[in-house]
């Protein structure tokens, strides 16, 4: 295994970090165990919300079993839920281009680095939400350390030293299968244990030393990301040196082949009830976190009216977040009635009655399976006229987007891609500024057109190719 703490593309990194790097492996040791000598033998599992993807999930067993010649291997942690949903793209994705995709959340497992991902992510989730509490904290802690905290080279030499904890659970997975991790940690991991053909996919808009897995080729979805990665400029105080061109390459947005095989005629229908009136289909997400409960509150209420006057049909997907639903039921039982749908096959006889009738009402969505949660919103974008989101991972994706506020600096430049490419709104961080962007869009439909309009284009011209051209990558159908 070789040393990516104290090197970082040929920027050398201060002792002085790489002692904080060794002591935070050693702290992570200490508390969960030493399992560097385990063997972990493999098996596989079916993961049934994405039958018709085929996707097996790895999982520990008694006796190894092996992979087969066309397998491809999507790795990821569950962390909110963001990094399932770009994994579940680029297994759409392998899967339409012939290989057989396989799914390594390295947070799932009874293993010394798992319980280090789960302990992080415990951290991120709690700061999440807090973040929506306290503006103080926003202020002063959290907004710092998403945009310029883990934009730092120092960060990425700590996070290596800890993805070594990883290493154990690839033992018995094949160096030179193709691997596309969409996050860092799964990317080092599989660099660190000696894998020849890994793609980090690369989530954000915003370039951070975080999502830096120096072996690995790192796929970008813009420009933007394009330019800040590959010069690594403001990741340290003194200039350092780029990634080679070798390193990265400008795929586009990570988007499942199931959402772009229809694109055209999804986009022909969002225009026809723009043109003829009829109630507009509005999708507002829970994320991962659960963050965001009052500005949820908010915007249903400014929308009762019209949902009573049939010129709106309400859907909100809760993912696996109960308490968030019990919530804003509980706050808003005097003014509205709503539709309830928890059993995945139900939900996908629902999505599939959206296509030929008009949609009405609220309708609430909640699964407790996390695979369920996720995919639900895969299953209702294509009838979805509007996507009421925070700008994150869903900032790159086919559908006309509003965008409410940030939770993360970091997040800040999804939304600016969105609104700069024509697909979307600018974010809308008050109330105020919600309120009155839902009634622009709602009252303007010339909008809804001018959005499919700019997506069809973007779609035609290759920006939604990014899944794919990840798969291509990693299998060398496409070089670098």
């Amino acid at each position: 295994m070789s040393d990516r703490t104290s090197v970082i593309f040929q920027n050398p990194i201060d002792r002085k970090t790489i002692r904080k790097a060794e002591k935070s492996q050693a702290s992570y040791l200490r508390k969960f165990g030493d399992d560097r000598d385990r063997d972990y033998p493999l098996s596989f599992e079916p993961i049934p919300a994405l039958d018709s993807l085929g996707i097996r999930n790895i999982v520990f067993g008694t006796d190894s079993v092996p992979f087969p010649d066309n397998a491809l291997i999507v790795g990821n942690i569950r962390m909110g839920f963001g990094h399932y949903r770009i994994s579940i793209a680029m297994a759409s994705a392998a899967r339409a281009l012939g290989f057989e995709p396989y799914w390594l959340d390295l947070a799932s497992f009874d293993a010394t680095g798992s319980k280090m991902i789960r302990a992080q992510n415990d951290l991120y989730s709690m700061g999440s939400r807090l973040s929506q509490k306290s503006r103080l904290f926003n202020k002063l802690f959290w907004e710092p350390m998403n945009s310029e905290g883990f934009k730092k080279l120092t960060y990425n030499a700590v996070d290596q030293k800890n993805s070594e904890l990883l290493v154990p659970i690839f033992r018995h997975i094949g160096k030179n299968i193709p691997f596309i991790a969409t996050h860092a940690w799964p990317s080092q991991a599989a660099v660190h244990a000696g894998m020849t053909h890994v793609v980090n996919a690369i989530p954000d808009n915003w370039p951070m030393a975080l999502h830096l897995s120096e072996g690995s080729i790192h796929a970008v979805q813009t420009p933007f990301a394009y330019q800040g990665y590959k010069s690594l400029a403001g990741f340290a105080k003194t200039p350092l040196k780029g990634m080679s061109a070798g390193d990265i390459r400008l795929v586009g947005c990570y988007i499942d082949h199931e959402l772009l095989i229809n694109l055209e005629e999804d986009n022909r229908l969002r225009k026809k009830r723009a043109k003829e009136g009829s109630p507009l289909r509005l999708l507002m997400t829970v994320g991962g976190a659960g963050a965001g409960v009052d500005f949820f509150l908010h915007m249903i209420r400014s929308l009762l009216p019209r949902i009573r006057n049939h010129e709106v049909a309400l859907l909100i997907n809760f993912g696996d977040h109960k308490g968030v639903y019990e919530q804003i039921v509980k706050e808003l039982s005097d003014e509205i009635s709503l539709s309830f749908v928890n059993r995945f096959n139900d939900l996908k006889a629902y999505a599939s009655s959206l296509r030929g009738t008009a949609a009405d009402g609220i309708t609430a969505i909640l699964n407790d399976n996390i695979f369920e949660a996720v995919y639900a919103t895969n299953l209702l974008l294509p009838e979805t006229d509007y996507l009421i989101t925070k700008p994150s991972e869903l900032a790159y994706y086919p559908v006309p987007k509003v965008f409410m506020k940030h939770i993360g600096g970091h997040e800040v430049y999804g939304a600016i891609w969105g609104s700069q490419m024509g697909d979307a709104t600018p974010e809308c961080p008050t109330y105020r500024e919600m309120t009155d962007m839902l009634d622009r869009i709602l009252t303007d439909r010339d909008l809804l057109i001018h959005y499919c309009a700019r997506i069809d284009r973007m779609h035609q011209s290759g920006c939604y190719d990014g899944a794919y051209n990840c798969v291509k990558l990693a299998t060398g159908q496409l070089q670098i």
